[in-house]
């Protein structure tokens, strides 16, 4: 568990788990916490491409990401602005879609792995978020988790075109296709968010988000206890509903919103 405080702020709490699920033997998932005196930055991947293409893909997009963000951040030699985390973050996903790619390109046993990514900087009050795929972080705020970031997925694009209901989309065979990742092209294409006024950032793979109501997951960021007890129970809650999935959980709370 991590805690960080910049002078005037109120303290981040932070805690990530991964586990395995119910029904997979493996688990592709890697996530990383990196914290500072003033910053929290948190990553998840979750890997495709069998067992072992997906947890190495998982696993280099985790680290490349994470070295990269702060070698680019090092080398601006300026005070650290929103633009910088911005710059950094976008050069810090292409390194890993690089490093991925090239892997898969010279290891015909990893031939066409790939990897979701979804991160976040916290700094000065606010969240800077980048994702590609669907693994997804939500802001919470009073106990509520709201999606910040956009699924990459056939779904998505279905719920989007008005072709499926959300009930729907949350049943759909194909709900687990998505249309970008890390490392099975050239390039990759993330979004960039900006995130204000929260009390809390959970991310997740949809190891979680698949086996997990809304209402139960906001029952548990709603209730008592610790950041490190909320994230266990959400990972218990997603095997009690089928655990189909590695499910992977960080969670970033104020001190303040901790109970």
């Amino acid at each position: 568990m991590h805690t960080r405080k910049k002078k005037g702020e109120a303290k981040i709490v932070s805690f990530g788990k991964t586990d395995a699920g119910k029904l997979r033997k493996g688990n592709e998932d890697s996530f990383q916490i990196s914290e500072g005196e003033d910053f929290v930055s948190a990553v998840v991947c979750d890997g495709m491409g069998g067992v072992n293409g997906g947890s190495v893909a998982s696993e280099l997009a985790v680290c490349v990401y994470t070295d990269t963000l702060f070698k680019e951040i090092g080398k601006s030699g300026e005070a650290l602005t929103g633009q910088i985390i911005k710059s950094a973050m976008l050069t810090a996903v292409e390194a890993a879609n690089s490093a991925v790619y090239g892997r898969a390109s010279s290891d015909g046993e990893l031939s066409g792995m790939g990897t979701t990514l979804v991160a976040c900087f916290v700094w000065c009050g606010r969240a800077f978020v980048v994702n590609v795929g669907d693994s997804r972080l939500y802001s919470v705020k009073d106990g509520k988790a709201h999606q910040v970031t956009r699924d990459h997925s056939y779904v998505q694009f279905l719920l989007d075109s008005g072709r499926i209901t959300a009930e729907e989309a949350a049943l759909h065979p194909n709900r687990n296709v998505i249309t970008r990742a890390v490392g099975i092209s050239e390039k990759a294409e993330a979004d960039f968010f900006v995130e204000e006024g929260f009390d809390g950032l959970l991310l997740c793979s949809d190891g979680l988000t698949n086996y997990l109501s809304d209402e139960a997951r906001d029952a548990v960021l709603s209730g008592g206890g610790t950041v490190k007890k909320k994230v266990n129970a959400l990972v218990q809650a997603a095997n009690k509903g089928g655990g189909g999935d590695n499910i992977t959980v960080i969670l970033l709370m104020r001190e303040e919103n901790n109970g």
